[in-house]
């Protein structure tokens, strides 16, 4: 060879390998001379202009020495070895120049894979290369270079077939797949992986597909060891910083072979590198990103059909969502209920829609952090899917696991008011489609679409408000009495002040209960036509009330005792707060369901909602409250107001149509079966045992009415006898829980005799175990038999109302509770009780301040200021209490005269001018504001003193009063012995 005409970098190239003589016997190394490698090396780092044409000439050699190797040629395999090894030691010294070399040796990386894959010892050493190309680029070249791009991507996708060998022999398989996974796990802790967010898609579908190959692969025991290894002890602290190191302190791993003779490597060793890989992935991946992660492994589990093994593919999104970054994780579930939605109008449910319901519950259901996830915009999703999948097939088998991805919603809650957020969607979706339906699909019913939506709708509330108590159940089961009739499976502790002695999550015990108005709006399906809408809006309300509902926290100690003589009487007797107004709309609904000749809240579809409430429906405008009309206001507007509130005022008008159809007594006619007196049994059994006090005051009054009902007037009807004894059946039970309640022997004595009694033909039917928040079939009810009476039936008369009243009247305990006497509280209860009265209370509009200084909300300003203020304080004082609306327009009425409302106000003594609230208008009346007058001159009074005073004490504004929290609640301030003795 003429060395004289050979450029100087050739020469320093050819003196690294060594003789030709000699190549053989360079093994198993196969390294070049150490001393000439060392002078090329210096020579490039210091000509870096000299590195494209070092690339050139190794690439050129490179791709000769490939084509002889794959023929089978022994000593130019060994040459290859040597040129791959000065590949690497130029990187790796000139790795500050590297982007000149990079074109060459990418394409030289990847001309090895495409032609001697199956020699697993050139495999390493080109993935040694490769790694150390990726540890020192900067990537600024990909996608900028069409052809280095090419060949990148072209290199990483034949380590991609590396990693998911199937080679018949299995250390073989293992040992290539290591060294796919080694070259892999370089790119991803590279630059060249996040330099180009277009790239970055490409390289990505790339990468996961060997993940997810050897990921399902591998037993999930496998699994789960090998990922606490990987929690427990990081790859490597340089892969882990390598955006922060500078690329002079970066070093490159080295990729070494297993030693023959040894034990080879098993397939936990390469689920361990397959998981190190995935974790570098994700920890890294900010939210953009990360959606680009999960769109990858959805395609890749559609060409590798991964979507059958449901066990993997949860095992798989909670492990994304544990390991991707913190502040990104909400990424995860939102793409995997967006790849669901793609699917919803699909008529066959598929092994993909059940394998991605069961990814977003395990995600939501673990207990990985998910901030930042819009629970609304999924659950919105979510309800949609439902809705889509259901008018498509009512029984599709996809429907149960899509509730259970609604209930598992509800285990993260990030601020206090999230769960009654969703609550409040779920049941305004709830009241539109009870009262519009839904339009069936693909040979669905109307009416069965609408019955199977608004029972998984239901279901999915139910769970909602489980799961996030759910931690909270589980330390705290034991803490709170329950009523016999109730389900084991619906009993959780409802979460009030005891909840901190018994050690309950205070993030989960500091959210906001779903208050009484909002549920108020479901009340109606209790009077639904079909059974299984009643039978699961039921079960549904005993679990709220036993668990969610809002209760006082000085009711009862956390056994259960009742401590009557803490409770806040004027709470519990005003009758104008939500909880009283949701106690008389259920308390209405369930004498409707037990009474009424038929059921069912939808209208027909010949009369439009514009006729109802522009006056033709005359029957149920007559009889509908005007819940939005101002009392103080000079000129309602009963239309605009009305129409405001649309679909609740269409329910009420609605509502109070099924009363005209309510009998005044238990007829035959009836509408309720026999399971359905079994959930009136429930419901009211759960009201008493959870509010006892208020239970009392709203519920007894009802029951009064529902005995009246029950006289046996036809006694040759065997469907009415036996209507009426089932009626009797539940008010003995309900009598008897009363008196021992209030541990009031005699009561209890009277309904256990009664009910030892009770036809076998009119015992009522045991509800079937209930699953919060799953949904299944429906359940079929229990219809009266049709069998002649038998002389039981016809002498059967249950509890004497009237003697079970005086003694419960009569009883000391219900006296304190309550803070009335015995005469006192038999006038209150032998008030006639009407559903439709219930009703209209439970709609009437309460009064701006209502919501601040009454019920259960009552401003602890508002309690202790009477105790601190002493004088005359007539901005505390205008605040005065009356459901008639008297404000400061009716007390300037009466102090100017109604005779004349030009009649100047009346004059204060000659006292200079100031300003008070009555110059203002009343929270409680008009809003107007009145200008200030001057008070210099001496008015004359045209109104009688006694009309005066009669506004005075109206206002709560008097000597005889008090304080306004005193005249508010005028039993609070007389002895108890005495409190009933003037009416």
């Amino acid at each position: 060879m003429n060395l004289i005409f050979t450029p100087n970098h050739v020469q320093l190239l050819n003196s690294c390998y060594p003789p030709a003589y000699s190549l053989l016997t360079a093994g198993p190394d196969y390294s070049p001379n150490s001393q000439e490698l060392s002078r090329l090396t210096y020579y490039a780092s210091n000509h870096p202009g000299k590195l494209t044409k070092l690339g050139s000439e190794l690439e050129k050699r490179l791709r000769v020495e490939c084509k002889k190797a794959r023929s089978g040629n022994i000593r130019t395999r060994a040459s290859l070895l040597i040129t791959l090894a000065i590949f690497r030691a130029l990187a790796t010294e000139c790795r500050r120049d590297i982007a000149l070399l990079s074109p060459s040796l990418v394409a030289s990386v990847d001309a090895t894979l495409s032609s001697v894959t199956s020699d697993i010892e050139v495999v390493a050493r080109a993935a040694s290369v490769f790694t150390a190309w990726t540890t020192y680029t900067n990537g600024q070249l990909i996608g900028a270079d069409s052809d280095f791009t090419r060949d990148y991507l072209s290199a990483l996708n034949g380590f991609a077939t590396l990693s998911c060998s199937q080679a018949k022999d299995h250390e073989i398989q293992n040992r290539t797949r290591l060294v796919g996974f080694a070259a892999l796990t370089g790119a991803l802790s590279s630059e060249a992986l996040y330099n180009d967010s277009l790239q970055f898609r490409s390289q990505v579908s790339i990468i996961m597909r060997p993940i997810l190959v050897t990921m399902f692969q591998t037993g999930l025991k496998v699994l789960d060891d090998q990922a606490e290894g990987v929690k427990k002890a990081p790859l490597s602290p340089y892969l882990s910083e390598f955006r922060t190191r500078p690329i002079i302190e970066r070093r490159a791993a080295s990729i070494h072979l297993h030693v023959d003779g040894d034990k080879g490597p098993s397939i936990s060793d390469v689920s361990s590198a397959c998981l190190r890989a995935f974790v570098t992935l994700l920890e890294h991946a900010n939210g953009s990103q990360l959606g680009y992660i999960m769109r990858s492994s959805f395609d890749n589990l559609d060409n590798m059909k991964g979507w059958t093994n449901q066990q993997h593919c949860c095992w798989f999104a909670q492990k994304t969502a544990d390991w991707s970054q913190y502040q990104y994780r909400y990424a995860v579930p939102t793409w995997l209920v967006e790849r669901l939605l793609q699917g919803q109008d699909e008529p066959v449910t598929s092994s993909m829609h059940i394998a991605l319901t069961s990814m977003v519950t395990t995600v939501f259901n673990s207990p990985t952090p998910l901030i930042n996830l819009s629970t609304s915009d999924i659950l919105s999703n979510l309800m949609t899917m439902v809705i889509r999948r259901t008018t498509l097939d009512s029984e599709d088998p996809l429907l149960p696991a899509l509730v259970q991805c609604i209930s598992s919603l509800g285990t993260h809650v990030y601020y206090s008011d999230q769960i009654q957020d969703l609550a409040v969607e779920l049941i305004n979706r709830l009241t539109l489609i009870e009262v519009q339906g839904v339009a069936g699909r693909g040979g669905a019913s109307y009416g069965q679409v609408r019955t199977e939506v608004i029972r998984e709708l239901l279901a999915g509330l139910s769970g909602l408000v489980h799961s996030a108590d759910i931690r909270e159940s589980s330390g705290n089961a034991e803490s709170r009495k329950r009523p016999e009739s109730v389900s084991a499976k619906t009993s959780s502790p409802s979460i009030d002040a005891t909840n901190k002695d018994a050690g309950v999550d205070e993030r989960a015990s500091r959210r906001t209960r779903v208050s009484p108005d909002i549920w108020h709006d479901t009340l109606s399906l209790l009077c639904d036509k079909e059974y299984a809408v009643r039978a699961d809006y039921a079960q549904t309300l005993v679990f709220y009330l036993a668990n969610e509902m809002p209760k006082h926290p000085d009711l009862s100690d956390a056994d259960g005792s009742y401590r009557p003589q803490t409770v806040h009487k004027h709470v519990l007797l005003y009758s104008g707060d939500i909880g009283a107004k949701f106690l008389n709309a259920l308390h209405a609904y369930v004498y409707i369901l037990a009474t009424t000749a038929s059921l069912g809240l939808t209208s027909s579809p010949s009369t439009s909602y514009s006729a109802s409430v522009n006056g033709h429906d005359h029957a149920a405008r007559s009889a509908e409250p005007h819940i939005d009309q101002d009392p103080t206001a000079e000129s309602p507007t009963q239309d605009t107001s009305f129409s405001a509130q649309a679909p609740r005022s269409r329910k009420i008008s609605l509502a109070f149509r099924l009363l005209e159809s309510a009998p005044s007594q238990v007829t035959s006619a009836g509408s309720a079966c026999l399971s359905d007196y079994t959930h009136i049994l429930d419901i009211l059994t759960t009201v008493h045992a959870q509010l006892p006090v208020r239970g009392l005051l709203t519920g007894l009054p009802m029951l009064l009415a529902l005995d009246g009902a029950t006289r046996k007037d036809d006694v040759g009807d065997p469907a009415t006898v036996r209507r009426i004894n089932a009626t009797k059946a539940v008010l003995a039970k309900l009598w008897l829980l009363l008196g021992s309640q209030w541990d009031c022997k005699q009561l209890v004595d009277m309904a256990e005799k009664a009910l030892t009694k009770v036809p076998s033909l009119s015992k009522l039917p045991t509800n079937p175990p209930w699953d919060i928040g799953t949904y299944c079939s429906a359940s079929q009810p229990v219809q009266f038999s049709s069998e002649d009476i038998s002389s039981d039936e016809l002498a059967w008369s249950g509890v004497d109302a009237e003697a079970a009243l005086s003694h419960l009247v009569a009883n000391r305990n219900v006296q304190e509770a309550t803070g009335l006497d015995s005469q006192s509280l038999l006038r209150r209860f032998s008030i006639k009780w009407t559903a439709e009265g219930a009703l209209k209370e439970s709609y009437k509009k309460s009064t701006p301040y209502d919501s601040t200084i009454r019920g259960d909300g009552i401003s602890p300003l508002l309690k202790i200021s009477p105790g601190f203020m002493h004088i005359e304080n007539m901005s505390l004082q205008s605040l005065a209490r009356s459901t008639r609306g008297v404000g400061v327009t009716e007390l300037r009425e009466a102090l100017e005269g109604r005779s004349s409302m030009s009649n100047p106000a009346l004059a204060l003594g000659g006292r200079p001018s100031s300003i008070s609230t009555l110059d203002h208008g009343s929270s409680v009346g008009d809003s107007r504001l009145t200008k200030t007058r001057s008070r210099t001159k001496k008015r004359t009074i045209t109104s009688s003193t006694g009309e005066v005073r009669d506004v005075l004490n109206r206002l709560g504004i008097g000597k005889q009063n008090g304080s306004l929290l005193k005249a508010s609640f005028p039993t609070l301030q007389k002895d108890p012995a005495r409190a009933g003795g003037k009416g």
